[in-house]
C-alpha cells in the first residue's frame, strides 16, 4: 500500500531534501508540499493524505496550530519534525494530537521508517525522543500531584485488564511489536486494544495515552 504524504516545511532546501528522501522509498508518495501551516492545512483538506510531515516553526500558521486543525478535522496523522531546544513547541504539538515526533537531524532511513511507523498506526517512534518527551511532559503534573479529572478517571476505570496493561506499556514508549512480546499476544490484538483504549479515553494519539499512563503511574 502506498503511503501518501504532505511535506510541510518553510525552508525550501530542507523541504526539497525531505521530498527527495521520501520519494526514494517505493511505498511512499509525496502528494503535496507546503511552505507554511495554512498551506499544510489546505492541502490536507484537499488531498486527504495518510500523513502530514509537519515542521513546528513556520510562517502564517505555526506547525502546532496546523497540527491541531489537521487532527481535529480527522484529515491525517501528523508526524512532527522537531529539535529538543524547542520543548514548548513539542509539548504544544503533543497536546494538539501529533502522532509522532522526529528529530530534524534524523538520517534518511530513520525518516522513511518513521513515516512507515506512523502510517501503520504506531505513533510512538524514536524511543530516544518520545520517552524523554513523555517523561518531561508528565513530570510537572506528577510533581504537584494534580488529580486526574473525574471524567478521565471514570474512563480509565472502564478499561479492561488487558487494556490497562497495554496502556502501561504505551507509557514505557513501547511499539506494538514490543508490547506483543511483553504481554504474549498477537500484534494485531495489541493494535485492537490500543484503538479501543484511545476511544474510551477520548485521546487523539498513542503519545497522549503514554503521557496519561505516566501520570497515572501505570
Amino acid at each position: 500500500m502506498t503511503i501518501r504524504v504532505v511535506v510541510a516545511e518553510d525552508q525550501n532546501a530542507v523541504r526539497a531534501g525531505l521530498v527527495l528522501i521520501l520519494r526514494s522509498a517505493g511505498d511512499i508518495e509525496v502528494a503535496g508540499e507546503a511552505a507554511d501551516g495554512e498551506e499544510a492545512v489546505r492541502l490536507a483538506r484537499e488531498l486527504r493524505p495518510d500523513l502530514v510531515l509537519m515542521d513546528v516553526q513556520m510562517p502564517r500558521l505555526d506547525g502546532v496550530s496546523a497540527t491541531r486543525q489537521v487532527v481535529a478535522e480527522g484529515l491525517a496523522d501528523v508526524l512532527v519534525l522537531t529539535t529538543f531546544d524547542l520543548d514548548e513547541y513539542v509539548f504544544g504539538a503533543l497536546r494538539a494530537g501529533a502522532a509522532g515526533f522526529l528529530l530534524k537531524n534524523a538520517d534518511a532511513a530513520e525518516l522513511i521508517e518513521a513515516v512507515r511507523t506512523v502510517a501503520r498506526g504506531e505513533g510512538l517512534i524514536a524511543p530516544a525522543v518520545t520517552r524523554r518527551l513523555i517523561a518531561e511532559f508528565a513530570a510537572p503534573r506528577a510533581a504537584v500531584r494534580a488529580p486526574v479529572p473525574e471524567g478521565t478517571a471514570a474512563a480509565v476505570a472502564s478499561l479492561t485488564r488487558r487494556e490497562r496493561e497495554v496502556l502501561g506499556a504505551l507509557g514505557k514508549g513501547l511499539a506494538n511489536a514490543e508490547i506483543a512480546v511483553r504481554l504474549e499476544m498477537a500484534e494485531a490484538t495489541v493494535k485492537t486494544h490500543v484503538s479501543r483504549l484511545l476511544g474510551k479515553l477520548e485521546l487523539r494519539s498513542r503519545v497522549q495515552a503514554a503521557v496519561l499512563a505516566r501520570e497515572l503511574g501505570l
